[in-house]
C-alpha cells in the first residue's frame, strides 16, 4: 500500500500517534521544573477547567510521563482499527467526545464533592493527564464496528489496560480516573451507535431518500421505474385509458355528452318500434284518424 493511501485511510491515527510521540519527546527533554510546569498547565483538574478549560482538554491527551514506550503501542492497537472502521473525521469526533466527556464528568464529580465537604480542597489540583480516554474510545469503535482483526487487537488492548493498568480501580469510591474511563467508554458507545444507525438508515432508505428523482412525465399512474401501469395501481386495477384510445370505457355514472347522446339514441329506437307497432294495429283495425306518438318526451299529431 502506498504511503499516500495509508495517510488517507489512517490519517487520524497517524496524526494522533505522531503528536503524542512529539509531545513525549519534548517532555522528556525538559528540566524537572519545566516538566512540572507543563503537567500543572496540561492537567484537566478542577482548578484549570474553571479558568482555562480548552488548553488542558487538548494537551492532556498527549502527555503521559514515564510511559514513552508503552502508550504508543496501546494507541496503535486501538486507533488504527477504529480509524479504518469509521474513517478519519468520525473517529476523531468520537474520540474527542469520549475524552472531553470523561474529563468533564469525572472532574465535575470532584468539584461537587469538594463543595459538599466530602473531599479536601487539595483535590481540586490533582494531576489528570494521559491518552487513556482517547484509547478507550477507540477500543469501543473497533469492537463495535471493526474487522475481526481490529476487534481482537482492541480486546487485547482493553485487557492490558484493565488488568495491567487497573483503569477501573476505585470506581466504587468515585475515583477520578475510574469514573472518567467509564464515562469515556459510554460516550464513545453512544456516539458510535448513532453513527452506525444513521449509516444503515441512509443505505437502506427509499429510492427518493437515496437521491432517486421521479420523472414528472412518466405516465398517468406515476410509473417511475418503467414498470407496467397495472403494478402501480392498488389491487392490480386496470388504469384508465385516455379518451380515443383502444380500451377506453367511460364510467357508468358519467353524465357527460357521450352518455346523453347514447341515451337519446336508445329513446329514438324505442319510439320507432312503438310507431311501427301502432301502424300495424291501425291497419289491422282499419281505424283512421289522429294518432298520438311519443318521441323523446314530445307529443306529435300526425294526420293521414
Amino acid at each position: 500500500m502506498k504511503r499516500s493511501s495509508i495517510l488517507t485511510r489512517y490519517g487520524f491515527a497517524c496524526a494522533y500517534l505522531a503528536c503524542f510521540l512529539a509531545t513525549e519527546l519534548v517532555y522528556d527533554r525538559l528540566s524537572p521544573a519545566g516538566q512540572a510546569r507543563l503537567l500543572a498547565w496540561a492537567s484537566t483538574d478542577v482548578a484549570n477547567l474553571e479558568h482555562e478549560p480548552v488548553g488542558p482538554l487538548v494537551v492532556s491527551a498527549f502527555v503521559s510521563p514515564g510511559y514513552l514506550l508503552t502508550w504508543p503501542v496501546l494507541i496503535a492497537l486501538a486507533l488504527f482499527g477504529a480509524n479504518r472502521a469509521l474513517g478519519n473525521v468520525r473517529t476523531a469526533l468520537v474520540c474527542l467526545a469520549g475524552h472531553v466527556a470523561g474529563s468533564l464528568v469525572s472532574e465535575g464529580i470532584v468539584a461537587y464533592r469538594v463543595h459538599a465537604g466530602q473531599l479536601p480542597a487539595a483535590d481540586r489540583y490533582l494531576t489528570d493527564v494521559g491518552p487513556s480516554y482517547v484509547v478507550l474510545s477507540a477500543i469501543v469503535i473497533a469492537v463495535l464496528c471493526g474487522t475481526w482483526l481490529a476487534r481482537a487487537l482492541a480486546v487485547v488492548d482493553f485487557a492490558i489496560l484493565v488488568f495491567g493498568g487497573d483503569i477501573f480501580g476505585g470506581l466504587s469510591q468515585l475515583d477520578v480516573a475510574a469514573v472518567g474511563h467509564l464515562t469515556a467508554m459510554l460516550t464513545a458507545a453512544a456516539a458510535t451507535g448513532l453513527i452506525v444507525t444513521r449509516r444503515h438508515r441512509n443505505r437502506g432508505g427509499s429510492p427518493r431518500s437515496a437521491g432517486h428523482l421521479a420523472d414528472g412525465h412518466a405516465d398517468q399512474v406515476g410509473d417511475r421505474d418503467g414498470e407496467r401501469p397495472e403494478d402501480q395501481l392498488p389491487e392490480g386495477a386496470t388504469p384508465e385509458r385516455p379518451v380515443g384510445q383502444p380500451g377506453h370505457h367511460p364510467p357508468a355514472e358519467d353524465g357527460g355528452d357521450g352518455a346523453e347522446a347514447e341515451r337519446g339514441g336508445q329513446h329514438i329506437q324505442a319510439g320507432q318500434v312503438r310507431d311501427e307497432r301502432d301502424d300495424r294495429a291501425d291497419r289491422e283495425r282499419g281505424q283512421r284518424g289522429a294518432r298520438r306518438h311519443h318521441r323523446r318526451g314530445q307529443l306529435a299529431w300526425i294526420h293521414p
